[in-house]
């Protein structure tokens, strides 16, 4: 049987954020000794980065990794991919049901972390079934639906950190396979911004930078160092990322507003 290409995707906004993440996956390598390729995806809607992960037909398996889950356990994590294709799962993730996620729906998995075989949903793959409920929390949920509904999920466990925000996944096992911090949208934001915008989350760099060390230290390796150069294609990306993102936002505003007046309605 060939072995399967594996490919780890992450959708990501911030530059540093992502290098960081990434000097955590950057070497694997897959059974037979070969690099496993990183692919960021930038400009990505909330459910199209899986499209675009179904249509490159040089991957078989998608491991998919936020820019702030931060991988623990290599090992465990490409353990699954056998898991995957052995059990015959198109998906393996944590419930979004979960209360160590966010508690919503138990059938979608939460795309924080993800291994897909791309290869089997590619087989049944229809985009015109991707209906959207108005129940629906978040833009990806109808891909998810339609996943669950036509292939087996294997629903990871996870728990809560001790800081009571983040989320600790792991494997069917019991081991550890990455911290999920969430809230990395306001990553790159200045606290004061953030506080106008959502005066809870106002400390989320501090809070994130320490998992981030906390996770290089339990894998034993040292913090990237990161020189001017680095700081400012990081301002630069930055800069470009929000010239896109902000015209993405406001496009998406009618269609918010007649999700909001049809669930009033609803009420």
């Amino acid at each position: 049987m060939p072995q399967p290409r594996i490919k780890i995707y992450t959708r990501s906004f911030d530059l540093r954020l992502y290098r960081l993440a990434k000097g955590l996956f950057c070497d694997w390598k897959d059974t037979e000794g070969k690099p496993i390729p990183c692919v960021r995806l930038t400009d990505q809607t909330a459910d199209g980065y899986f499209y675009t992960m179904l249509r490159d037909q040089e991957c078989d398996v998608a491991i998919n990794v936020d820019e702030d889950a931060f991988i623990l356990d290599p090992q465990a994590v490409l353990d699954l991919v056998g898991t995957l294709l052995e059990g015959g799962y198109a998906n393996i993730g944590c419930s979004d049901g979960d209360p160590a996620t966010t508690g919503r729906d138990k059938t979608v998995t939460n795309p924080f972390f993800n291994v897909f075989n791309l290869q089997l949903i590619r087989s049944r793959f229809d985009r015109k079934a991707m209906v959207r409920r108005l129940e629906d929390r978040e833009p990806y949920y109808p891909f998810f639906h339609w996943l669950a509904d036509t292939f087996p999920t294997l629903y990871l466990p996870a728990r809560r950190h001790a800081d009571g925000i983040t989320t600790i996944a792991l494997d069917p096992q019991g081991r550890t396979l990455c911290f999920h911090t969430w809230f990395s949208r306001f990553y790159s934001m200045p606290s004061w911004i953030v506080r106008r915008i959502e005066p809870s989350q106002g400390m989320q760099r501090q809070r994130i930078d320490a998992i981030i060390r906390e996770a290089y230290q339990l894998r034993s390796k040292d913090l990237p160092h990161f020189g001017t150069a680095d700081r400012l294609a990081f301002a630069g990306n930055k800069l470009i990322r929000w010239l896109i993102k902000i015209p993405q936002r406001i496009a998406r505003w009618p269609y918010k507003l007649k999700r909001h007046i049809a669930r009033k309605k609803e009420a």
